[in-house]
């Protein structure tokens, strides 16, 4: 019988290196609270990224929502966002008492069309929070230049590009601030975990304040904020697979490439392409079918791979401004490009241990 296969598998160390990393909290019986790996971790990914100050949280979602929080926006300002994308970056906004406003996404790579930015400005826009979509990189330098012309922030949703690079320059470094999801099914993991890359001193105390209660000392309390703290096992995981990122990019670039290689120029069948000057994470494979073409839907192809016990996800279905969350207060019309990805769009198994010869089954279930 041949083992299911998901859509993704959490990259983890071996047994023992796991263990010997987090066999000195057995003597510290420091668990959390920014002990040592707490620190270990923020530094080596400061040095990596290349950024002065990561604040590490315990999931992308709370990272996320607090540094929006921690730009005191006026409630009730506007937010230009994507609908295409996880229902996290949507929440974080309204959560903080802001209203998203959705602008579509292009169709070559998905993430916000930077087009059609300025139209959805209005004297209420207070930032904008775009998505890197499947390790595909937004266009940056338009966005700065539209955020300076308007006096916006830019805060990126980055869950999907971390070990991103453009021109040579981490995905962190872009934007007042990037978000990225430390999730177990993420590039990179610390189990749950997410993360904020910053260059202003002046957030450092902000971010850890709204982390960390406002705790200022054992006597004051000096800001109201809530309990986001990454634990030492988190950081620990962090370490260990930080140790092993290169090599696993490297397996996933293996996995994407043999994708292509089946799939490309295939009728009915649109592939992402790789950015220019865009050093790629493999995050994600994701498909667009064209049914008329190909022959067959989103859909079907999706319910083939499940009976042949192969996972594939409608990634992103349904429009987060369609969520009945909102009860039908935003118009998916309004964003064409992304309401039709979203129907055509399945992202298919990726991960570093997906063995070639599997790649080689799944084309061959899809292409029958």
């Amino acid at each position: 019988m041949t083992n299911k296969i998901l859509v993704t598998r959490s990259s983890m160390p071996d047994y023992e290196e796991y263990c010997e990393e987090i066999k000195e909290l057995w003597d510290s019986h420091w668990l959390t609270n920014m002990g040592k790996k707490h620190k270990e971790l923020q530094a080596k990914l400061e040095e990596m990224l290349g950024v002065p100050h990561v604040t590490l949280y315990t999931n992308g979602h709370l990272a996320l929502e607090n540094v929006i929080a921690s730009f005191n926006f006026p409630k009730g300002s506007e937010v230009i966002t994507t609908p295409f994308t996880f229902a996290s970056t949507t929440h974080a906004i309204v959560r903080n008492g802001l209203e998203p406003v959705f602008c579509d996404i292009n169709s070559d790579d998905y993430t916000i069309d930077v087009t059609k930015i300025e139209d959805l400005i209005t004297d209420k826009t207070c930032a904008i929070v775009p998505v890197h979509v499947y390790g595909n990189m937004c266009d940056v330098e338009e966005i700065e230049r539209i955020a300076k012309k308007h006096d916006l922030k830019v805060i990126y949703d980055a869950a999907h590009a971390f070990g991103v690079e453009y021109k040579g320059k981490s995905s962190a470094c872009f934007g007042d601030a990037s978000m990225f999801s430390f999730h177990a099914t993420k590039v990179f993991n610390t189990i749950e975990g997410g993360a904020v890359c910053y260059h202003d001193d002046s957030l450092v105390q902000k971010l850890n304040d709204l982390k960390n209660f406002g705790i200022h000392g054992p006597e004051e309390v000096a800001y109201i904020g809530g309990n986001a703290k990454m634990n030492e096992f988190q950081a620990a995981m962090g370490i260990c697979n930080l140790r092993h990122f290169d090599s696993e990019i490297l397996k996933r670039k293996a996995v994407v490439e043999r994708y292509r290689s089946h799939l490309e120029n295939i009728e009915g069948i649109k592939l992402c392409q790789p950015q220019t000057d865009v050093k790629s994470n493999y995050a994600y494979f994701p498909v667009v079918f064209d049914e008329k073409v190909f022959g067959a839907s989103r859909n079907e192809v999706m319910d083939k791979l499940a009976e042949n016990d192969i996972g594939a996800r409608k990634y992103f279905y349904p429009l987060t401004s369609a969520s009945p969350a909102f009860n039908g207060k935003y118009d998916t019309a309004e964003t064409p490009v992304a309401l039709d990805i979203s129907e055509r769009v399945l992202t298919l198994p990726l991960y570093a241990d997906l063995s070639l010869y599997d790649v080689d089954r799944i084309c061959d279930i899809i292409l029958k």
